[in-house]
């Protein structure tokens, strides 16, 4: 793990399966980069529908909940674009489908990074099973993101409503297995354990919330340089060279 550099790209779409897996994985890096100039949209495949386990509750009336609760919890980091799906909790799959909307998604806000959930961890590093929803979201990403969003002869339908074919420079998939890139969120802490917090039915009113995860992030490994850190392995599609070149001419 090398890089502690902070990198602000100019547009960002964070791609996640549920309400909060946004805000677990990598809200403190993206309260960041708002703060630092850079424009942020979210995409949520589900809305959580399954996620309240009361009685009486119903899957629409549970939807209805989480997706306010998912506006409210972006809007504390800045962020007013987001785009639910509402694909089937618990039951989403990788199908062409679902590749082609989150390829429609891309197009439309043409985002130099996207934030991606990981395809490959099948465990957790609490020692529990990845959500299959998780894994599902996160391979449909990948197939999104190449080739197909960059392929101009591919999904040729999206032309009509202006959304073209387009590359994204880097990908950033949290990851406290495989990470090589710390972002440090000492400044943005409180807004990451806020936009937590504003998930009232995953999280009530629990008091070991904010001890948890000022303690999660500052074991990230980081050093001592950084109170806190959020770790990702990044890839990069598009090296620096292909990447002015592309938007010289766009």
């Amino acid at each position: 793990m090398s890089s502690t550099t902070i990198y602000v790209p100019k547009r960002v779409l964070a791609i996640a399966a549920h309400p909060d897996d946004i805000e677990f994985g990598s809200v403190g890096t993206i309260a960041r980069w708002v703060q630092e100039g850079a424009e942020v949209a979210y995409v949520l495949v589900t809305s959580g529908d399954v996620g309240i386990a009361e009685p009486g509750m119903t899957n629409a009336r549970a939807a209805e909940i989480r997706e306010a609760e998912t506006l409210a919890a972006a809007k504390i980091v800045g962020v007013s674009d987001v785009t639910f799906l509402r694909e089937p909790d618990g039951m989403v799959e990788n199908t062409m489908s679902l590749r082609r909307r989150l390829v429609r998604e891309i197009r439309r806000f043409r985002p130099e990074v996207i934030v991606a959930m990981d395809p490959t961890v099948m465990f957790t590093p609490m020692g529990g099973i990845n959500h299959p929803d998780h894994r599902a979201v996160g391979t449909a990403t990948m197939d999104a993101i190449f080739p197909a969003c960059g392929q101009p002869n591919l999904f040729q339908e999206f032309e009509k409503e202006g959304f073209f074919a387009h590359k994204v420079r880097k990908v950033y998939v949290p990851s406290r297995m495989q990470g090589d890139t710390y972002v440090d969120i000492s400044s943005t802490i409180d807004l990451k354990i806020a936009a937590l917090q504003a998930h009232v039915s995953q999280v009530g009113a629990s008091e070991g919330l904010e001890k948890r995860i000022r303690e999660s992030t500052a074991s990230n490994g980081a050093g001592k340089e950084m109170a806190h850190a959020e770790i990702f392995r990044v890839l990069t599609i598009q090296n620096d060279e292909a990447w002015a070149k592309a938007q010289a001419t766009t």
